[in-house]
């Protein structure tokens, strides 16, 4: 239970800010197919297995609701004034994802490589388009959430659907959708203020929240299912995604209220850069301690069973009628 908590107080890390994916965490520490299972099985599955995905997701969730509010009350306020830190930081976490990913799905990225490599491009060239449109857009379509009129609930209930697919989608994040919306900073501020027991937003929030469970119904199934049958374009497509994030993110002082230059060779901060990549292989040695120790437990319950299966030959031999 305590590893599942984790991969969702991780998964909130990065679904709380833009660039980075909860999915691409969950990719990386090696738990993302299961994730789809579970919630697959959660909409769509048998009464056993919408239990056992019920119980995954609920573990999952408590992890997530836990980073997710220590993000939104220390990372927020970071975000707006060390903003050229934090896309340093991002842009390390995303580009050492991507040799990991690589060396993960290094057999699926053999198989015909150039008749599947166009999805790169088409990864890529979508994130910069997004990007481009929420830089285009400004603050332009921004919501005040004590503040709504029925045409902004059912925009802040498209929204959620749609950033929640981004989310489950490994390369993209969330919040970079919610950015292009113009509601990610109204929303941080939102949940904010729901914290300080401001129940105005509520109904704001309600109506994003009531989204991400339409979207994950509605996207999942057809995820789960491309991953399955289409597996090489979806790779590709996701390591697109995941480069085209690079650029999101050094365009990430451009969405504030008050917008800044993008990231560039003198705002960079390497401590930063390197901070994210030694957060990502942390990460990463974690996993395979988790998969070493898994192993072992595994090697060790075989060895009890063959010595539990080797006594009762004994003891049935001993008292066998013929002994």
């Amino acid at each position: 239970m305590i590893v599942t908590v984790f991969h969702g107080f991780c998964m909130a890390l990065a679904d709380s800010v833009p660039g980075v994916s909860g999915g691409t965490i969950a990719f990386i520490l090696g738990f993302y197919e299961r994730f789809l299972d579970a919630l697959h099985d959660l909409f769509r599955g048998e009464v056993e297995r919408r239990k056992a995905g019920l119980r995954y997701v609920l573990k999952l969730g408590l992890g997530w609701m836990v980073g997710m509010t220590a993000c939104v009350i220390l990372l927020s306020g970071l975000f707006a004034k060390n903003i050229y830190f934090m896309s340093s930081l991002f842009l390390g976490l995303t580009l050492c994802s991507v040799p990991f990913i690589v060396s993960a799905e290094r057999e699926t990225l053999k198989k015909q490589p150039l008749r599947h490599g166009w999805f790169l491009l088409l990864g890529v060239a979508a994130v910069v388009a997004l990007t481009l449109l929420r830089t285009g857009m400004g603050a332009m379509g921004s919501v005040n959430y004590a503040h709504l009129t029925p045409i902004q609930l059912v925009y802040l209930f498209f929204s959620g659907m749609v950033a929640i697919t981004a989310m489950v989608l490994p390369g993209i994040s969330g919040s970079s959708i919610l950015l292009i919306a113009g509601v990610y900073l109204p929303t941080i501020q939102a949940v904010h203020s729901f914290l300080r027991l401001q129940l105005d937003v509520v109904p704001g929030l309600c109506a994003l929240g009531f989204g991400v469970i339409a979207g994950v119904g509605l996207s999942i199934h057809a995820i789960r299912a491309a991953l399955h049958s289409c597996r090489g374009h979806m790779v590709w497509l996701i390591l697109g995604l995941m480069l085209g994030s690079l650029y999101a993110i050094a365009n990430g002082p451009a969405s504030l209220d008050t917008p800044l230059p993008p990231l560039d060779a003198a705002t960079f901060q390497l401590p930063a850069f390197l901070l994210g990549t030694a957060i990502l292989l942390a990460l990463e040695g974690l996993k395979k301690a988790t998969k070493r120790r898994e192993q072992a437990n595994g090697a060790l319950q075989k060895g009890e069973r063959s010595e539990e299966r080797r006594v009762g030959k004994e003891c049935r031999s001993r008292w066998s009628p013929y002994h």
